[in-house]
């Protein structure tokens, strides 16, 4: 069949031992139909890459919701079940279609309704969504409806509005795989009032039954702008008569440059007015049911260069970290080496009498009186950074494992997905609280019930505060993606009632537990810092510089994260996922380390900031990272409202990913100094 993926399994290296819809889907089992059965057919939203702005299809001028009474009854249970979280905050529901489908028979040009759209404001707010090219996503047994030209290994999900062509022809081909292309002339928008679909299916062997039995194997669609030609007396909303332009016995409606449907009022001054229509053929195919997503994976990261890029990746990370670790565990060796050899030394000379005190001593253990010195500034803050992104750290771990293993969620899902991971966030909270008050404590401070209020509502707060911003100005565009003060109090609620009194209960038992104990104690007066020539040891070049291997580390990936999250692209290689991750931790660890044993043999002993500085300026990269796919994948999103949508998630990502590795820079170094400093002999 044509759209089976020969080729892509053909590849030694892509040769699964488990068929693609059990890794998306585990646990789901195919559907049967009966031939004659009536099936139902659903709408999740209308979106654009362009924009990042969805709209509700219902609130668009289109055919009337239809009666629960008219949903097959095999599928209502679809349009009853309720939204969770995440695709409350996404906007992703499943509303049900008035397309009458019946299993394995065809059905002709079908006309479904006529629309008349009197205001100007309508018509305008169609037009721009052609214009910013909007796509139209249904769903039929699971399976997105697809666009795909015959022939050539290319696909789409779901279909546009319309399309803009200039002068009234040309380019209507092409135009309408995304929408059209902008260029020079006058533009005319069209819009696709019909619908050709085509669905694939196995036959399965005849059973007990008198019919036969089906499953769906494939889901495709055709867009066609007609403007077709009404017979007097058509009420609105009525069931419509077969049109001459749209007969059932004949034939199939054409894209016609002549017959196009123009997104204007009449010659007059008349309202715009539409016929929507449909036709549906099936077709038998020789595809699998367990290898009918494989298709829709033509643009994801199931392709060999992905594989030998990450592979690649992982190789150069681990080598980097190794080589640097050796050269580091070398040196160390060696200096403590030469420390413990010259005051053994000196005490043997001295017959046991403290000449130790007379060792004139230089490098990193110079400033063993003060390398362990409390910061002077900001130490509730760094505690609460630190817990934070350990919360951070543990959640998407969690994530990760349960993508990996395939419990609680699957990666198509993406509604299931943001509520597990805000679960998971929330129920990490005692992770934070026990973290940042062993840090407080370390710290000497009093004050850990503040602190524990600060790590529950710092970066909550922060991007709850972000996110209102921004729905209160969906709300005004009306977006789907707006999310209703009942979500809102959800919210408040997981805030409230479960991530706190977590994040309290963490505190509490990190406050009670023993204190942290360094090899070293601290001077009374603090020692003269001296001005380094290195620009390694300078500030901020040393904290910029941490950040870059980390963040190249995942680099690649990241890509391909990106595009699943902007542009609806499919994500389920999660073995991947957590190997960069641990290699990103490796990473950030291995650098901090580095860059706090140069800043020790500069005589430059503050490095609790440093290092998380160090470690968060990974954070900025990612962000700089953001805006240049801004800039090239989505073609530099138009309007306020969309860059809000792209910036403010991007946004909140970012900083979540700096509070991370920040926190894992701020631990491996203390680890660090404390591992150094207790190997050597200091009195």
């Amino acid at each position: 069949m044509p759209h089976h993926l020969d080729l892509k399994k053909k590849k030694p290296l892509l040769r699964r031992k488990k068929d693609v819809t059990s890794i998306l889907f585990p646990g789901a089992t195919p559907e049967d139909y009966t031939e004659g059965q009536s099936l139902g057919m659903f709408v999740e939203l209308v979106d654009s890459h362009k924009t990042q702005v969805p709209y509700d299809y219902y609130n668009l001028p289109v055919c009337r919701k239809p009666d629960s009474s008219r949903i097959p009854k095999g599928d209502g249970k679809k349009k009853k079940k309720r939204n969770n979280l995440g695709q409350r905050l996404t906007g992703h529901s499943i509303q049900s279609l008035s397309y009458d489908l019946t299993a394995a028979q065809n059905q002709g040009c079908t006309p479904l309704c006529r629309v008349t759209i009197p205001s100007a404001t309508e018509l305008n707010f169609l037009r721009r969504l052609v214009k910013d090219q909007y796509r139209v996503h249904f769903t039929l047994d699971d399976l997105p409806v697809l666009m795909r030209k015959e022939g050539f290994a290319y696909a789409v999900r779901g279909y546009p509005l319309g399309f803009f062509a200039r002068g009234g022809g040309g380019g209507g081909e092409e135009s309408m795989w995304e929408g059209g292309s902008a260029g020079s002339g006058k533009e005319v928008l069209y819009l696709y009032n019909h619908l050709r679909f085509t669905i694939y299916y196995n036959e399965l062997l005849p059973t007990d039954t008198t019919n036969n039995q089906l499953r769906i194997t494939g889901f495709h669609v055709f867009p066609v702008s007609i403007a077709h030609s009404e017979p007097d007396g058509i009420v609105d909303g009525d069931v419509l008569p077969d049109l001459s332009t749209c007969n059932r016995h004949s034939g199939s409606a054409l894209n016609q440059p002549d017959t196009w449907l123009p997104l204007k009022t009449g010659p007059a001054g008349e309202d715009f007015s539409v016929v929507y229509s449909y036709e549906v053929e099936w077709k038998a195919s020789d595809v699998k049911w367990a290898d009918r997503w494989d298709i829709y994976l033509m643009e994801t990261p199931d392709n060999e260069i992905y594989y030998f890029s990450i592979i690649n990746s992982l190789m150069i990370a681990i080598l980097l970290t190794g080589a640097v670790a050796i050269i580091m565990i070398r040196a160390l060796r060696k200096d403590i080496a030469q420390y413990n050899d010259l005051e053994e030394s000196l005490h043997a000379v001295s017959g046991g009498g403290g000449g130790v005190s007379n060792v004139e001593e230089s490098g990193w253990k110079l400033v063993h009186g003060d390398v362990f010195r409390r910061p002077k500034v900001g130490r509730t803050m760094l505690s609460v950074l630190v817990g934070t992104g350990m919360q951070i750290g543990t959640s998407v771990v969690l994530t990760l494992g349960c993508l990996m293993s395939r419990i609680l969620l699957d990666p198509m899902k993406k509604g299931q997905t943001l509520t597990v991971i805000i679960m998971l966030y929330v129920l990490s909270g005692s992770v934070a609280g026990y973290t940042s008050a062993r840090l407080y404590r370390y710290f000497d401070g009093t004050y850990w019930k503040r602190t524990a209020v600060v790590t529950a509502v710092a970066f909550p707060g922060v991007s709850v505060s972000m996110f209102l911003s921004l729905n209160f100005v969906l709300s005004f565009k009306d977006a789907a993606s707006a999310v209703s003060p009942t979500t809102i109090l959800m919210i408040f609620a997981l805030w409230v009632c479960v991530s706190t009194p977590l994040a309290f209960v963490g505190s509490f038992l990190g406050h009670r537990a023993v204190k942290i104990k360094v090899p070293t104690k601290s001077n009374q007066i603090a020692r003269f810092i001296p001005t380094s020539e290195s620009w390694l040891v300078k500030s901020p070049h040393s904290m910029l510089l941490g950040g870059i291997v980390p963040f190249f580390s995942v680099c690649i990936e990241l890509y391909y994260v990106m595009g699943a999250l902007w542009l609806h692209q499919v994500y389920y290689i999660m073995g991947f996922a957590f190997g960069i991750f641990f290699i990103l931790t490796l990473s950030i660890s291995t650098i901090s380390m580095v860059l706090t044993y140069l800043s020790l043999c500069g005589e430059e002993y503050r490095w609790w900031w440093r290092s998380f500085w160090s470690g968060a300026s990974a954070g900025l990269y990612l962000f700089l990272y953001s805006i240049w796919f801004l800039a090239t994948k989505l073609e530099l999103v138009v309007g306020v409202a969309p860059l809000m949508v792209y910036l403010t998630y991007m946004g909140i990502i970012c900083v979540a990913f700096g509070l991370y590795c920040g926190g894992v820079g701020v631990l491996s170094s203390f680890w660090f100094c404390r591992k150094i400093y207790g190997a050597v002999k200091v009195d």
